[in-house]
């Protein structure tokens, strides 16, 4: 089933929900900040599972102590969609166990 994008403003209003995400051009976006390396890829690893619980992925990078995410939604044609930011609020849940910051 075809999911809509969302219009600017409903990016922007969804987006006080969720700090420290933003919108870059088509994308939402986050960077976190871990207290070592291995806690960052335990935080990859979980996102990973929850990206194939929802089957929707985000362009996920690790650096040494640090996840960054960028996600759209393909099938709307690379637009932000209720997915994106399905799978935003679940990383936003999940990182505080990781101690992200």
């Amino acid at each position: 089933m075809p999911v809509a994008p969302l219009s600017h403003k409903e990016v922007e209003d969804r987006l006080a929900e969720l700090p420290g995400w933003s919108a870059e051009g088509d994308r939402l976006t986050r960077s976190f900040r871990l207290g070592s390396h291995f806690a960052a890829v335990a935080m990859v690893v979980h996102i990973a599972q929850v990206q194939e619980e929802l089957n929707h992925h985000s362009d996920l990078t690790l650096g040494y102590n640090t996840v960054s995410l960028a996600v759209h939604t393909h099938s709307a044609g690379g637009a932000v969609t209720e997915k994106d930011f399905e799978l935003a609020r679940r990383v936003q849940d999940l990182a505080a166990g990781h101690g992200a910051s």
